[in-house]
C-alpha cells in the first residue's frame, strides 16, 4: 500500500500550537488502555497477519473449510510450504483442523479471525 505524499509530509499543521494536556482526559484514557503485557501479546498476534502466504490461507478459509491439498492447489504452492504456514496458524489459534478419515479439513478458529481479515482488507481497498 502506497501512502499519498501529502500524508507523509509534516508541516506541523497537525500539531497543537500549545502543549497543555487535559488531565481529566488523560486520566480516563489511561484507566482504559491495555497493560504492557496485553500490548505485547496483541503485537505478536498481529505479526501472524504479516505474511502474505498466511493471509492467502486465511482468505481461502474465510470462504470455505478446505483440506491441505485444496489449499495447495488453490494457491499453487507445495505441501511443505502450506503445512509450515498452517502449523504457525494452528500454534497461534488462527486455524483449526478436523480429521475426516485420512483427510484433515482446516477452518478458521472463530468469527473474530474472519472479521479481522475482512476489516483489514476493506480498509486497504478504501
Amino acid at each position: 500500500m502506497e501512502m499519498k505524499k501529502n500524508n507523509l509530509e509534516n508541516n506541523n499543521e497537525d500539531m497543537c500550537e500549545v502543549f497543555d494536556s487535559h488531565e481529566d482526559v488523560v486520566s480516563r484514557v489511561r484507566e482504559r488502555i491495555p497493560d504492557e503485557a496485553e500490548f505485547a501479546e496483541l503485537s505478536e498476534f498481529f505479526k501472524i497477519f504479516g505474511n502474505p502466504t498466511r493471509l492467502k490461507i486465511i482468505s481461502l478459509l474465510s470462504i470455505e473449510d478446505l483440506c491441505v491439498c485444496d489449499i495447495c492447489e488453490a494457491l499453487d504452492l507445495n505441501q511443505t510450504t502450506v503445512s509450515n504456514q498452517l502449523r504457525i496458524l494452528r500454534a497461534n489459534n488462527i486455524v483449526k483442523f478436523q480429521k475426516e478419515g485420512k483427510m484433515a479439513r482446516y477452518s478458521l478458529t472463530d468469527l473474530h479471525i474472519e472479521m479481522i481479515y475482512k476489516v483489514g482488507l476493506e480498509h486497504i481497498l478504501e
